[in-house]
């Protein structure tokens, strides 16, 4: 439905890879704060019924992955850490603006726009990974994300006109290429 406007440069991927087990905390942890995102929308917007369907099955699917996650993680031996600040969903959140009808539109292109980059990097890291179990899990997760941007965008035209949701997705876009390129990479998700 979108392209984001950076693309993260595949070298993203060896401080993934030279500590996976802390990327698979901290990927545990973003379908963990995604699912609780979801919850928090339906919540805050009983009276949207289309809204409020779609987010009960996204915090499902999300909290599933966070299932998938931990599972993998005990596998490993890994386990939960504590959450850590995510200065790119930090960065994101500033942009969000005031006012109950600008507030929904930015939460609903912004969750679009983060889930189109957890999409991408999901797919740098399947890509990297060697064949086996984890590729395939990742390769998986990818395609999941990719239906999960499109379905904020698809809420953000439920509920407001194409030339609004256009337009300020288009700046958020701007805005998210800038904060996504200054960030250095690490071995977590943004």
């Amino acid at each position: 439905m979108f392209d984001l406007r950076f693309t993260t440069p595949k070298s993203w991927t060896e401080p993934v890879l030279a500590d996976f087990d802390h990327f698979l905390q901290d990927h545990a942890a973003a379908e963990k704060k995604a699912s609780g995102m979801a919850v928090s929308m339906f919540s805050h917007y009983p009276d949207k019924p289309v809204l409020v369907e779609a987010m009960v099955n996204l915090a499902l699917e999300e909290m599933n992955h966070f299932r998938q996650v931990i599972k993998l993680m005990h596998e490993r031996g890994v386990y939960q850490a504590p959450d850590e600040k995510d200065p790119y969903i930090n960065a994101i959140r500033k942009l969000i603006r005031r006012g109950s009808e600008a507030y929904l539109l930015d939460r609903l292109l912004t969750a679009g726009i983060i889930e189109a980059r957890g999409c991408e990097r999901f797919g740098l890291v399947a890509e990297a990974l060697p064949q086996g179990t984890l590729k395939t899990f990742y390769q998986v997760i990818t395609e999941s994300e990719a239906r999960h941007h499109e379905l904020f965008v698809e809420l953000a035209l439920e509920y407001f006109p194409r030339e609004t949701v256009e337009a300020r997705l288009g700046q958020l876009l701007d805005a998210e290429a800038a904060i996504a390129a200054a960030l250095p990479h690490r071995a977590a998700l943004h």
